[in-house]
């Protein structure tokens, strides 16, 4: 897996992960509601931890930085 998720984007989802991981958790809402926020939460927290989206992959985007050339 290569990198394509990076920049801004990672800390973005990485704290949206952990918010919405904590509101399903703890939020006291309906059940339907807790496993929305749950799933949607833990996708964007694991995304974000590993740097790589299988959906960024279908869409063709990457916004992980690209690496310089090297100098020779």
């Amino acid at each position: 897996m290569q990198c394509n998720v990076g920049g801004i984007e990672r800390p973005i989802r990485i704290g949206l992960g952990v918010v919405l991981v904590g509101v399903g958790a703890f939020a006291g809402l309906p059940t339907a509601a807790t496993v929305a926020a749950l799933v949607v939460g833990g996708v964007a927290l694991a995304t974000g931890l590993i740097g790589y989206c299988p959906a960024w992959t279908l869409l063709g985007i990457n916004t992980c930085p690209t690496k310089p050339a090297e100098k020779r």
